[in-house]
């Protein structure tokens, strides 16, 4: 009997679109992109299929000012938007260096995202979050304490913000990538172990993947379960205790 393959990027994208992110369909979406790996991948599925899904597309990208490869790299954003036809503008904001300097660069993107979107009439802003990025912060959450209610992140869509490739794994990312040929940078702070999510990502995540090959799919239906549970109200908190021995 033949395996299965797992399911490509534009399929998932498209199971998404029809599915958890459904309310995408015929409205404007500003896609966030930063001409990384993830983003791009994200930006050329959606181009894919946003005519048959009545989508407007808008692409857009914020330079931080912290590194001066920013900008070639939003050119990358650029370059791919314009080969799918989809309108491209970038914002430059100031983050000064300091504690918490993701958290607080994270902020001052999604604040120019959000001005972008008012600015376009877009009605969602699509983030390239992923499956390995959902665990990261579920994992993340636990180490600083959090109940379950911290614990259920990232949902596919909430208010403004989609999610379109949260059910894909990096595998599938980059298997899309390699298959159509995308430009696309390399941040080095994604490889900074200075940074807690970047330790998480190359120490304790492989750690786990030896001890349980599905252990991003365990933690997202964890995130999943509690983010149904927060949805009907916390009224069960037996819902809340593990049945497992």
């Amino acid at each position: 009997m033949k395996g299965t393959h797992p399911p490509t990027l534009l399929t998932i994208v498209l199971r998404s679109l029809n599915g958890e992110c459904k309310a995408l369909r015929g409205s404007t979406v500003l896609v966030a992109t930063s001409g990384g790996r993830d983003s791009q991948a994200l930006l050329h599925a959606l181009a894919w299929h946003h005519k048959k899904m009545g989508l407007r597309l808008v692409a857009h990208g914020v330079d931080h000012g912290l590194r001066p490869e920013a900008a070639a790299e939003l050119d990358l954003a650029q370059m791919l938007a314009e080969r799918m036809h989809i309108p491209f503008a970038r914002t430059t904001v100031e983050v000064r260096g300091g504690g918490n300097l993701q958290a607080r660069a994270r902020d001052a993107r999604f604040h120019a995202l959000r001005e972008a979107a008012a600015n376009s009439n877009a009605q969602f802003i699509a983030t390239a979050h992923h499956a390995e990025d959902r665990a990261e912060t579920v994992l993340l959450r636990l180490l600083r304490g959090a109940g379950p209610r911290g614990l259920a992140v990232l949902p596919p869509l909430s208010l403004d913000l989609a999610r379109p490739i949260l059910r894909a794994s990096r595998a599938a990312i980059d298997a899309h990538v390699e298959r159509h040929g995308l430009p696309f940078s390399s941040d080095p702070s994604n490889t900074n172990r200075r940074f807690a999510r970047v330790r998480v990502r190359e120490e304790v995540l492989p750690l786990l993947r030896q001890l349980d090959p599905q252990v991003v799919l365990h933690l997202s239906n964890l995130a999943d379960r509690l983010l149904n549970l927060r949805e009907s109200g916390w009224d069960n908190p037996d819902d809340l205790q593990s049945t497992d021995p």
